[in-house]
């Protein structure tokens, strides 16, 4: 028996970039995810808001916006969410570590809270426009999740500091 209901079609855009591919995913009210792949994603079918997500990713990879207007919706914990929220006041290329992220909220800055604010980071569903890239460790980079991992966070890092390194 066939289903009523249509099936689901994801919206969303899809952008080349020098190291990747960029992955947005969009509804009509927010953006909901944007994940780095090293290879190109499926057909999406685009929408306005989907558009628009990516042409300021565009304008930030070319180095022409700092800060982007978007409506985000993301669903996760509420401490992963208070982490996403901090991390979105990180201004553009600026760095803070996850310690003093932990402390910020509370924490000791134990290494456990810093890793616990490394799982939030891990967990974000809307990287690049979120800036976790945005967050190091104490002696290193740290993590980074998507398919390009660290060469994603080191290109990010690089791109907010003129081609300089900010770590």
């Amino acid at each position: 028996m066939a289903s009523s209901e249509p099936a689901f079609v994801p919206t969303g855009a899809i952008l080349r970039t020098a190291i990747g591919w960029i992955d947005i995913r969009a509804d009509e009210e927010a953006v909901t995810q944007l994940h780095w792949r090293a290879i190109e994603p499926g057909v999406l079918v685009s929408n306005p808001l989907a558009e628009e997500a990516k042409r300021q990713v565009e304008a930030y990879l070319a180095g022409r916006l700092t800060r982007f207007d978007l409506p985000l919706r993301y669903a996760g914990s509420e401490f992963a969410r208070h982490v996403w929220d901090m991390l979105l006041r990180i201004p553009y290329g600026e760095t803070r570590r996850y310690g003093h992220l932990s402390a910020l909220i509370g924490g000791e800055a134990t290494g456990n809270d810093a890793r616990a604010i490394g799982s939030a980071c891990g967990q974000n569903p809307i990287a690049v426009i979120i800036p976790c890239h945005r967050v190091i460790g104490a002696a290193a980079l740290g993590g980074y999740s998507g398919d390009l991992g660290l060469t994603a966070k080191r290109f990010l890092l690089d791109l907010e500091k003129g081609q300089g390194r900010l770590f």
